[in-house]
C-alpha cells in the first residue's frame, strides 16, 4: 500500500496529470448535459457523425500547419451541426441517413488527406491518437486547459440559460411550434452546443468513441430515474466519475485514455441495469 501512495503522490505531482483530470472531467460533464437530449430526441448518432467531421477538419488544419487547429476545427463541426439539423428535416434525406453521409464522407476524405499530405512520418500513429484519443490528453498544455475551460463554461452557460426551452423542445417539439416559440432556433442552440462538445472530447476519448462518452452517462441515470432533472444529475454524476477513475486508471496501468474511460461508463451501465432490476421489483 505504501507504494501504491508514493507512486500516486508522485503522479499527482506532475502538472500534465492535473491538466488531464480538469479537462477530462470538465469535457465529461459537458457531455453529460446533452447526451440525455440527445436520446430522448433519438438523435444520439449525431455524436458519432459529428466526430468524424471533426476528424476531417483536423486533417486540414494538419496540412495547413496550423499550431491550433481549434481555429479550423470548431467553425467546421459547427457548421456541420446546424446543416445534419436543416438536412434531417428534409423530407427527402431522413436525419439518420443525412448523419451517416456526412459522417463517413468526412472520415474518409479526412484519412486520404493525411495520407496524401502527411504532417509526419508516422501518419497510423497520428490517426490512431486521433480516432481513439491515444495519450494526447496527458500531453495538454496550460493554453490547451484555458482554451476548455472557456469552452466549458460557454456550454454550461448555454446548456442553463435555455434549459426549460431545451426540456419543452426535447419532449413535445410540435407543441412548443403551436405556442410560438421558435423551436428551431433552441435546435441550432443544441446542435452548435453538441459540436463544441464533439471538438472539446476529441482530445479525451478520440472521435470514434465519443458518442459513448456523451450516450452511456444518460442511458445509464435512465435505467434508474424517471424525471428529466433527475436524469441530467445523475448522468453528470456518472460520467465525471466514470471520466475520473478512467484518467486515473489509465495513469496508474499505462492503459489508453479513452477506452479506459468508455469501458468505466460500460461497467456503470451494466450496474444500472441490474439496480433498476431491484427498482422495478420493489415497485410491483
Amino acid at each position: 500500500m505504501g507504494d501504491i501512495a508514493a507512486k500516486i503522490q508522485l503522479y499527482f505531482s506532475y502538472d500534465f496529470v492535473w491538466y488531464a483530470l480538469i479537462v477530462g472531467l470538465l469535457i465529461a460533464l459537458c457531455s453529460s448535459l446533452l447526451g440525455v437530449t440527445l436520446v430522448l430526441k433519438r438523435f444520439s448518432y449525431i455524436g458519432d457523425g459529428l466526430s468524424h467531421v471533426a476528424f476531417g477538419a483536423m486533417a486540414i488544419a494538419g496540412i495547413m500547419g496550423l499550431t491550433n487547429n481549434m481555429y479550423i476545427v470548431i467553425p467546421i463541426t459547427v457548421i456541420s451541426a446546424v446543416l445534419l439539423l436543416r438536412t434531417g428535416q428534409n423530407a427527402k434525406i431522413n436525419g439518420d441517413a443525412a448523419i451517416a453521409m456526412i459522417s463517413v464522407g468526412a472520415l474518409a476524405v479526412g484519412y486520404m488527406l493525411m495520407n496524401l499530405f502527411p504532417s509526419s512520418a508516422n501518419i497510423s500513429g497520428d490517426v490512431c491518437t486521433t480516432l481513439f484519443g491515444s495519450t494526447s490528453i496527458l500531453t495538454l498544455k496550460k493554453e490547451d486547459v484555458l482554451l476548455c475551460i472557456i469552452m466549458s463554461v460557454i456550454v454550461i452557460a448555454a446548456f442553463l440559460l435555455f434549459y426549460h426551452k431545451i426540456f419543452a423542445v426535447t419532449f413535445d417539439e410540435n407543441f412548443v411550434r403551436a405556442t410560438g416559440v421558435k423551436a428551431g432556433a433552441y435546435n441550432l442552440v443544441i446542435a452548435v452546443i453538441t459540436a463544441l462538445i464533439i471538438v472539446l472530447a476529441m482530445n479525451l476519448v478520440g472521435s470514434l468513441l465519443i458518442s459513448a462518452l456523451i450516450i452511456f452517462p444518460a442511458l445509464s441515470a435512465m435505467r434508474v430515474f424517471r424525471s428529466f432533472r433527475s436524469v441530467i444529475i445523475c448522468s453528470a454524476c456518472i460520467s465525471v466519475v466514470c471520466a475520473g477513475a478512467g484518467i486515473f486508471i489509465s495513469i496508474m496501468s499505462g492503459t489508453p485514455v479513452g477506452s479506459t474511460i468508455v469501458t468505466a461508463d460500460i461497467a456503470v451501465f451494466l450496474i444500472f441495469c441490474i439496480l433498476s432490476l431491484f427498482t422495478r421489483r420493489k415497485a410491483q
